[in-house]
């Protein structure tokens, strides 16, 4: 097309051309006269050409359509400019392309956001959070959140530039969320119900009534093994013969079977109740060997056997002459001493004490310090108030062995005074030794209660952020329903779990 501009005021000046019309009759106009900021001049348009100028064009032709992207932005080394809400960022496309799958490094994806007037990707989301989401291109795959964006809208900008449930575990461990470990359920349907119902008393509500079942069984269970041990219930045939010597306890009968003891029935119940719950638990467990490496469930064992081992020793003694007895009975103590174990059966359902056992746990480097160094000022100190006390008469420290009990309780701050120093050496030898322990407990004492803040703590808070992964579930959802390739995070047992859904 072509353009001619004409002064009307001078037309006698142009020359007749066949293209352009200079006469204003519009009965059979060669050309079309269009508006100009000058009043006597006209632009002639002609319509035999098919040369398109800006003056031939709609405002519709202006409108962004989808196309492909310029070639000079297809070589890696070519710049690329990311306008995220009017603020421009600009970076290489080698680094996007490290990333396929996310938004900005698959081609086709990022093109839907191309600007092609401004050679640039526009995109309308949070501007201060785009820091992290770039650093995660440069760094090849660290993600880190800017300061001042907080955790939900940081949460979004990574779901929706689609940087993967790599980066969404990343970022949550960062924040402090806590990981639980990969739930194992049985395949069987049955199987499950059983497993959910003794395992997680969370997962329902006949789950949590098992659970104070469990809870009041093991109560009663402790009240007993502390009641029965009191003089005016006590039965103790062994204890009979050290009071009457000449009574033969191979031929006195028991005053009462202890079949018929009222302890020994109530102790029979629980047991009935312990083995019965383990053995559901053994025979419906997803893993037979995961079951034998759990903490938990070695304790429940080991708080069964005792009552099974003492049972048989109680019916093989009757049998058995009085010098076999004796001995029965002093393996029976040592055997119900394991009952004892019962009370960490509790901690299945008590937060308090896993938080105690995980900070032993943490701590066992700073305890065997302790021990270490409370081994060096034993032996430095007891071997110092023997020297100092060997030639006292009355002196309480015969040998460097008798003197390593004064020497801990002394350490430990705990001084039961039924060893003590008499000569002005041995007393100096203790004033060292209880500053020496003082100094000794107060260096990894406060590492342990530091570790137990932070476990207590992370618990506490956890629960109060378990309502940003709620928020993170339903922005992921959302965007899966929209993209089709999302990765999804849910909660489990009180915690947050990532789980990958990629389609």
């Amino acid at each position: 097309m072509e353009v001619a501009l004409v002064n009307f005021d001078n037309s006698d000046e142009i020359q007749e051309e066949s293209d352009y019309a200079t006469d204003l009759d519009t009965t059979s106009p060669k050309g079309r006269p269009g508006g100009s900021p000058f009043s006597s001049w006209r632009i002639l348009v002609s319509d035999r050409t098919t040369h398109e100028t800006a003056f031939s064009k709609t405002p519709g032709d202006y409108v962004d359509t989808p196309g492909p992207e310029p070639a000079a932005l297809n070589e890696g080394s070519q710049r690329v400019i990311i306008n995220i809400a009017g603020l421009r960022f600009e970076t290489q496309l080698r680094t996007l392309d490290q990333f396929p799958e996310t938004l900005l490094g698959d081609r086709e994806k990022r093109m839907q956001f191309f600007d092609s007037m401004r050679n640039e990707y526009f995109f309308d989301r949070n501007r201060p959070s785009f820091d992290g989401i770039l650093y995660y291109y440069q760094s090849g795959g660290k993600i880190r959140r800017p300061a001042n964006v907080p955790i939900d809208i940081f949460a979004d900008e990574i779901a929706f530039y689609e940087l993967g449930s790599e980066a969404m575990d990343q970022f949550r461990e960062d924040e402090g969320f806590i990981k639980d470990p990969e739930t194992l359920l049985p395949t069987n349907d049955f199987h499950r119900q059983f497993w959910l119902l003794f395992e997680y008393p969370e997962s329902s509500g006949a789950a949590r009534g098992v659970a104070m079942v469990s809870v009041l069984v093991v109560v009663i269970s402790i009240t007993i093994f502390c009641l029965e041990t009191l003089p005016e219930f006590r039965e103790d045939r062994e204890l009979k013969a050290m009071r009457d010597p000449g009574l033969n306890a191979s031929k006195t009968p028991l005053s009462h079977s202890m079949f018929t003891d009222p302890f020994f029935v109530v102790e029979s119940t629980c047991m009935v109740w312990f083995t019965f719950e383990l053995l559901l638990r053994f025979a419906v467990c997803p893993s037979k060997t995961d079951f034998f490496r759990n903490i938990m469930n070695i304790i429940d064992i080991i708080s069964v056997i005792p009552y099974f081992a003492s049972l048989i020793t109680e019916l093989v003694q009757e049998t058995e002459p009085s010098a076999q007895q004796n001995m029965s009975l002093a393996i029976l103590r040592v055997i119900r001493l394991g009952r004892v174990f019962r009370i960490f059966k509790l901690s299945r359902h008590s937060k308090g004490l896993q938080i105690l056992g995980q900070t032993l746990k943490a701590s066992m480097r700073e305890l065997g310090l302790l021990i270490f160094f409370l081994f060096i000022g034993v032996i430095l100190f007891s071997s110092a108030v023997y020297f100092a006390e060997v030639d006292e008469p009355e002196s309480h420290f015969s040998s460097i062995p008798d003197g390593f009990w004064w020497a801990v309780v002394t350490m430990t701050t705990v001084g039961y005074g039924d060893m003590c120093p008499t000569t002005p050496g041995g007393k100096i030898v203790g004033t060292l030794c209880a500053i020496a322990g003082v100094l000794t407990i107060a260096l990894p004492v406060p590492v342990i209660v530091s570790n137990f803040n932070y476990f207590y703590h992370r618990e506490t808070e956890n629960e109060d952020k378990q309502n940003i992964p709620g928020e993170i579930d339903k922005i992921l959802n959302s965007l899966g329903s929209r993209t089709g390739s999302v990765d999804s995070l849910s909660k489990t047992n009180g915690g947050c779990s990532a789980e990958r859904s990629r389609k």
